[in-house]
């Protein structure tokens, strides 16, 4: 399943269907409508919580914890940069500082023109080759200021 270009409710349903009576079936159905939405929307959470016969604030805290649920579309291109301690250690704040003053945005955010998603992670394993980034889903070690430009560079096409 690809990611759709909006909220539907009737494959929301079907998603939560297919997942609520496994053991667990809170993060698969996450996962679900992070890969049929590409983000977990709003009105899901209450669909959700009724469905499992937990809170909304549990679905909401659950979605808010971990770093790869999104609350908001992603733009075309996503660029993570490692901000863990090894990678900080090795100058990740600067290159994180370069990113967001080339791209025109703060971590966190998406392009105005929905070009890029800059996000914060922490950690990809990589400390052995710190910095590191992932763009669209392959890492980048040994990160400096060149290979980040040539990275952003790729958003443009």
């Amino acid at each position: 399943m690809t990611a759709t270009s909006g909220w539907d409710a009737t494959l929301a349903a079907d998603i939560i269907r297919r997942h609520k009576d496994i053991e667990g079936p809170l993060l698969p159905i996450l996962h679900g409508f992070q890969e049929a939405f590409g983000y977990i929307p709003e009105p899901a959470e209450p669909m959700v919580a009724e469905a499992l016969n937990i809170s909304r604030a549990e679905v909401h805290g659950v979605v808010t914890f971990y770093h790869d649920y999104r609350r908001a579309p992603a733009g075309r291109h996503v660029l993570k940069l490692c901000q863990a301690e090894a990678c900080q250690a090795c100058g990740s704040d600067a290159l994180a500082a370069q990113a967001q003053t080339k791209l025109g945005v703060k971590m966190g955010e998406t392009s105005a023109d929905g070009r890029v998603t800059l996000e914060p992670v922490y950690c990809l394993g990589l400390c052995s080759v710190s910095p590191s980034a992932m763009i669209d889903g392959r890492i980048v070690g040994r990160l400096d200021a060149q290979k980040l430009d040539a990275l952003i560079a790729e958003t443009s096409r």
